[in-house]
């Protein structure tokens, strides 16, 4: 492919994934979105009267609302420096429920 999305190769020094260091304000404000979406269902099932073990877990989780700025783009790595990673950094991190950290990171 040409043009201004054509793929960089790894034998001329280029970058093997396009993946950018920080998370933009438009990646940041879908994530958020994400998260309320969440929210708005898991409000919903439990008002409608349905009860399960995964309901029960989900309604312990932190809303978003209430999730620092910290825990909503990062998760807890140990091998990263400072025990943080950005959110966009995590396989498929669109499709998992990551909204709790160890205590103390």
């Amino acid at each position: 492919m040409f043009g201004a999305f054509r793929s960089t190769f790894v034998a001329q020094s280029g970058l093997l994934w396009k993946n950018p260091f920080r998370m933009s304000a438009t990646r940041k404000a879908n994530v958020r979105k994400r998260l309320k979406a969440v929210d708005d269902v898991i409000a919903t099932v439990s008002a409608s009267g349905v009860e399960c073990k995964a309901l029960d877990q989900a309604m312990q989780l932190p809303r978003e609302c209430e999730m620092l700025a910290r825990d909503k783009y990062s998760v807890f790595s140990r091998h990263s420096k400072g025990h943080r990673k950005s959110l966009h950094k995590v396989p498929k991190f669109t499709k998992k429920t990551i909204r709790t950290s160890p205590p103390g990171f």
